[in-house]
């Protein structure tokens, strides 16, 4: 580990009000930064620099600050608490090395805390957390650390006041981490390596009480860190993450990012090649300048290197998330606004000018979404909330002198469907042609909209492929019952036809559109709205009052946490009914309440049968969103209607979704049926949840190639797999599975639903659970890490992993490695411990071996095969038997751990 010269970029986050921003400003104190202390409510903070963040004394966008500290160099962001400018600190979590997460000790662990604790886990982010105001009346550190436990992770552990004792402190981590307890076992002592690999593997969580405000607790926080961090390793291609876009005094557009991969220099090009998928546009631009922003100071470099923050001019194409150079992926906010407003200009305002104005504005903050509607010539804009909107105001007249007024609020309603189907669009004028088949599927929820392509080129040219897979990105769709936005879909192109001579760019795009409104009319859509996920903190004798609220505005709950006279109620209601009741809350609880609100995603609309008569969208009348196509006859295009498209199509998709849908399924089911239905007929690409699209397929023929090599050139067995290929049905259920023992939730949600032609697996006497050793140890961070110096040692720890786990689990547990490179290996056979290990003979794979298995075993067991590998998924199921994936195993393996921690002290 390098403990000289680290350079990490590291976060403050927290809920509004738990002292985030002052514990900024004592860190720079202590570092020397700053010679006197400033103070939100003296409004002289030094990182809170805009005008507005001062005069309401919020953190509204995010700043960075260069501190050292011996010799640790900090490059501090401090966010937005306040849950409406959320999307602020969003963003730059992507570009963190690590985070603080400061809690209000009057408070404890509120509902925005969560939050940003799921967050912190999304982004896979190291924490520390930093127990503020522990010097008011009232507060308990042991209670405090108890509710970081229970309610955020079990391996929080107090890092401060290590001079009370090591024993006891080295106890606590040894709890968290097997590594740790091994080393202690061992040593009697943990190294500070050691302690801070834990940390940066999110395995220990330090924490730290005190109080920004009096200067306590701040100086251990910052050993701490600067003890127990990793310094990150960057390879030496140039690459970039964006995190944020802004504008300086003169009107100069920044681009913000961190550098991750190389050195940046000066007039350098930089592009989206990797990043762009199947964007239309790929670009170069130049950097121009680099800046070293302090506070609302900055200094140009001629040359940033990996690791660091700038801010770089020149960059007119950047977005909030993109990744430049080597980086290939473009991240995307979990958050979105959930209100919309109609902006009111002022008398004499031209309506298109200010919407070019804000949509600079949008380009600033993410969770600022502004919708035109072209047909009353109005600009609405999509929010989070109402400080939100007097922020904007305030906004827009500074940067460009509108006083504007904002109309009602009204929810932003999305839609989704709940059974797959295939939608097709024709558009053939004279001279024009093009026809496209898309298959529409329920996604996971908050999964967003998925594309890819399940064609063979055989039957669309690649680059009419990409096109397609473009125009369905290019686009937010609307749906068919309320025209609002499409959302947790995965949409894929099956088929398609283009004309040597007539067919254009254009053509595609229409077909492509029409496709996805023709599917939509045919399926069963569902209107879905956005909740809030409620805290409320109250006196006991109010506890009824507010259940019977949560209630009524078609709420849910969970129980109730009473301590003595105070009670905690959290739980989850729709942002339509909640959204005005802060004040009611205020009243009843006449002062005595606390509330917090934060957006819980979106779940099925509770009254949606009186939402859609209310907006009253017509599908047929939105005529930028047909659902017809255009055919031709006789030298003229000629309209048919959405409910007869099939019968003038000219491209057969062999798709046939009545194959893969067993009788008696509920709605709920058909999710799990869409998936599969895609996956066995076109063989999408495994893992496909980044929201872009994907071009990628695997052909019938490479399919059975794999096959052929696999088992020989035995046509009854390739006729056989052709069969099971092609028909989509399986014999096998999840129903009523357990995780731990190798069920659903570790199967990486690729299967929800059950077959008419199912097993009943409590008729089985036996579990077995074939694990693929290789697969797993690539697929599993830790292990990977490992092979990468040491093979026999990856090897050897994922057997010890296993054979714990076999004691939780109690199925015979068999882990298969490939031997077959080895010539002359007979293959062998050994028990270690409670499992078994096999090591394939010359010339047979791991594959080879546990589908021979299955085959043997999998009618007459319950088997479960853990393998990340999509081939042999498919003839895993073919033979009964059920596929957990590598992440789903890793799972298992710590739920089990923690089980035993929790049952038996271990």
């Amino acid at each position: 580990m390098h403990m000289q010269n680290k350079h990490l970029v590291i976060g403050i986050l927290a809920h509004v009000d738990a002292g985030k921003t002052t514990l900024a400003e004592g860190i720079l104190y202590t570092c020397g930064n700053i010679r006197t202390l400033g103070r939100v409510d003296h409004r002289d903070a030094f990182l809170d620099n805009f005008a507005l963040e001062r005069a309401r004394g919020i953190t509204i966008f995010s700043k960075q600050a260069q501190v050292e500290w011996n010799n640790l160099k900090i490059t501090m962001l401090d966010t937005p608490g306040h849950v409406d400018f959320s999307a602020e600190m969003e963003r730059t979590l992507q570009v963190l090395d690590y985070a603080i997460l400061v809690i209000n000790g009057s408070d404890g662990v509120q509902g925005h805390v969560e939050t940003l604790w799921r967050l912190l886990k999304k982004y896979e982010i190291p924490v520390f957390v930093f127990i503020n105001k522990m010097d008011m009346e009232g507060t308990d550190k042991e209670r405090l650390l108890g509710e970081l436990k229970s309610r955020l992770d079990g391996s929080c552990v107090e890092f401060g006041k290590l001079k009370e004792g090591k024993e006891s402190f080295y106890d606590a981590l040894a709890m968290c981490d097997e590594g740790l307890l091994e080393e202690y076992l061992e040593t009697g002592a943990l190294c500070a390596e050691n302690i801070a690999y834990a940390i940066g593997e999110r395995r220990v969580f330090p924490c730290y009480f005190g109080s920004a405000l009096k200067l306590t607790g701040v100086e251990e926080l910052l050993r701490g860190i600067a003890a127990y961090t990793l310094q990150p390793e960057y390879p030496e291609q140039v690459g970039a993450r964006v995190f944020k876009i802004a504008r300086d005094a003169s009107g100069n557009r920044l681009t913000y990012l961190k550098v991750t991969g190389g050195v940046l220099r000066a007039k350098m090009l930089l592009d989206n090649q990797n990043s762009a998928g199947v964007e239309a546009e790929v670009w170069k631009e130049k950097a121009d300048q680099l800046r070293i922003y302090n506070g609302a100071q900055f200094r140009t470099v001629e040359e940033v290197a990996a690791g660091e923050i700038c801010a770089v001019t020149g960059l007119t194409k950047t977005f909030a998330g993109q990744g430049l150079g080597y980086e290939k992926v473009n991240a995307l906010p979990v958050l979105e606004p959930v209100l919309t407003y109609r902006l009111m200009l002022p008398e004499g305002s031209d309506a298109v000018t200010v919407l070019g104005q804000l949509k600079k504005l949008e380009e600033e903050e993410p969770l600022l979404h502004i919708v035109w509607k072209e047909a009353a010539a109005e600009i609405h804009v999509q929010v989070m909330g109402e400080v939100q909107i007097e922020i904007l105001k305030s906004l827009i007249f500074e940067r460009f002198g509108l006083k504007v007024e904002f109309g009602d609020g009204s929810i932003v309603y999305k839609e989704t469907i709940i059974e797959p189907v295939i939608g097709i669009g024709h558009f053939e004028p004279l001279r024009h042609y093009a026809e496209v088949h898309l298959l529409l599927e329920p996604g996971e929820r908050e999964s967003g909209m998925q594309f890819a392509s399940l064609c063979s080129e055989d039957i669309l040219d690649k680059n009419w492929q990409r096109l397609v897979l473009t125009h369905l990105e290019e686009k937010s769709h609307v749906g068919v019952l309320t025209g609002s936005e499409l959302t947790d879909m995965r949409i894929s192109l099956i088929a398609g036809r283009a004309h040597q001579k007539h067919t254009e760019g254009g053509d595609f795009r229409q077909a492509t559109y029409r496709a996805v409104r023709q599917g939509l009319r045919k399926s069963k859509s569902v209107l879905l709205e956005p909740y809030f996920a409620f805290t409320m903190e109250l006196p006991t004798e109010l506890l009824g009052r507010a259940m019977s609220d949560i209630q009524r505005m078609q709420g849910s709950f969970d129980t109730p946490v009473t301590e003595e006279e105070r009670s905690i109620l959290t739980g989850n209601a729709p942002v339509e009914t909640m959204r005005d009741y802060q004040k009611e809350f205020n009243a009843y609880t006449r002062g005595f309440g606390r509330m917090t609100c934060v957006p819980a995603g979106y779940k099925p609309c509770h009254n949606a049968e009186e939402v859609v008569e209310r907006l009253s969208y017509n599908p047929e009348a939105d005529l930028d969103n047909p659902t017809g196509s255009v055919f031709c006859s006789h030298g003229a295009g000629f309209v048919v209607e959405w409910n007869q498209v099939e019968e003038y199509a000219h491209v057969d998709s062999g798709f046939k979704l009545e194959e893969i849908e067993p009788e008696g399924t509920t709605e709920g089911d058909m999710a799990g049926y869409a998936l599969t239905a895609a996956q066995l007929q076109g063989g999408r690409k495994a893992g496909d949840k980044t929201g872009k699209a994907v071009s990628g397929y695997i052909s019938q023929e490479e399919i059975e190639e794999i096959f052929r090599q696999t088992y020989g050139k035995r046509q009854e067995d390739i006729n056989r797999f052709r069969r099971y290929h092609k028909s989509g049905r399986r014999n096998w259920r999840l129903e009523g599975r357990s995780a731990e023992k190798g069920g659903a939730e570790g199967m990486d949600g690729s299967y929800s639903g059950k077959d008419s032609r199912s097993f009943d697996f409590s008729s089985k006497k036996e579990e077995y659970l074939l694990v693929d050793g290789y697969n797993i140890i690539f697929a599993w961070q830790e292990l990977k890490e490992l092979a990468a110096v040491n093979i026999d040692s990856a090897r050897d720890r994922l057997i010890d992993i296993l054979s714990n786990y076999q004691g939780y689990l109690g199925s015979t547990v068999i882990v298969v490695f490939d031997a077959y490179k080895v010539k002359g290996n007979p293959g062998s056979a050994l028990i270690y411990h409670n499992i078994h290990v096999v090591y394939t003979k010359e010339a047979e794979t791991a594959d080879q071996y546990i589908e021979k298995t299955v085959n043997e075993i999998g009618r007459k067991y319950q088997v479960t095969v853990a393998t990340s590998d999509a081939l042999e998924q498919m003839i895993i199921w073919g033979e009964g038997a059920v596929r957990m994936s590598a992440q789903g195993l890793f799972e298992a393996v710590e739920r089990a751990k923690e089980n035993m921690r929790k049952e038996y002290g271990v």
